[in-house]
C-alpha cells in the first residue's frame, strides 16, 4: 500500500493571535502578495496543498503554492458568539462558562464547537486521507493541528489545552497502515 505523507502548517499570524483573541475571518499580518510563493520551494512541485477556507489559510497557501484545493474539514474551530472576543475579555464576562470550556472538551462556546466535536471532525479527515497516497500539505488553524495529533497520537481529550502552535509552525505525519508523527531533523 502505498504511503500517504502529510504536511500540517499552521497559518501565517494574524491580529488575533497578537492580541491573544478568538479569531474571526481577517487577513494575515503579513503582506502575503509580496511574498507569495516564498515557501514554494521547501516541498517537491508534486506535493498537494490544502487549506482550510477561512482567508488567512487562503494566503498561507499562497506562500506554498499558487494552486490549492480549499476543504472545510480544515476549518477552524467555530467558536461561536466568543468569535473575536479577547480572551481577557471573556475571563472578565463569563469566567464560569470560560473556564468550563477550558477544562472541559464537551463543553462548546455559545452556539459554537466543542473540542470533542473538533476532534471527530479531524479524525474523519484523517481516515479520508489515509486513502489517498502522496505528499499532502495541509495550511490550517492551531485547533485543527492540536486536534490531529491527538487523533495520531491517541491522546486523551483533555490533552487538548496542553500544545502550543506557532504561527508556519509545522507537524509531518505519515500513514502506511496506521497514522505516524514523523520528526524530522531541519538543516
Amino acid at each position: 500500500m502505498p504511503a500517504t505523507h502529510l504536511t500540517l502548517i499552521c497559518h501565517a499570524r494574524t491580529a488575533a493571535q497578537k492580541l491573544a483573541r478568538l479569531p474571526r475571518d481577517e487577513p494575515l499580518e503579513l503582506d502575503w502578495q509580496a511574498q507569495a510563493l516564498s515557501r514554494a520551494g521547501e516541498f517537491k512541485r508534486s506535493t498537494r496543498v490544502l487549506c482550510g477556507p477561512e482567508l488567512r489559510t487562503r494566503q498561507s497557501a499562497q506562500l506554498f503554492s499558487a494552486e490549492h484545493e480549499v476543504q472545510d474539514a480544515l476549518r477552524d474551530c467555530d467558536f461561536g458568539a466568543w468569535q473575536g472576543m479577547r480572551i481577557k475579555e471573556l475571563q472578565e464576562r463569563q469566567p464560569e462558562a470560560l473556564q468550563a470550556w477550558l477544562m472541559d472538551p464537551q463543553v462548546a462556546p455559545p452556539g459554537g464547537e466543542s473540542v470533542a466535536q473538533l476532534c471527530k471532525r479531524v479524525g474523519q479527515w484523517l481516515e479520508l486521507m489515509a486513502g489517498l497516497p502522496g505528499h499532502w500539505l495541509a495550511l490550517t488553524h492551531p485547533f485543527v493541528m492540536r486536534a490531529a495529533l491527538l487523533q495520531v497520537m491517541q491522546a486523551p481529550l483533555a490533552s487538548f489545552n496542553l500544545i502550543d502552535i506557532e504561527p508556519l509552525s509545522r507537524i509531518d505525519l505519515s500513514h502506511a497502515g496506521r497514522w505516524r508523527l514523523r520528526l524530522d531533523a531541519r538543516d
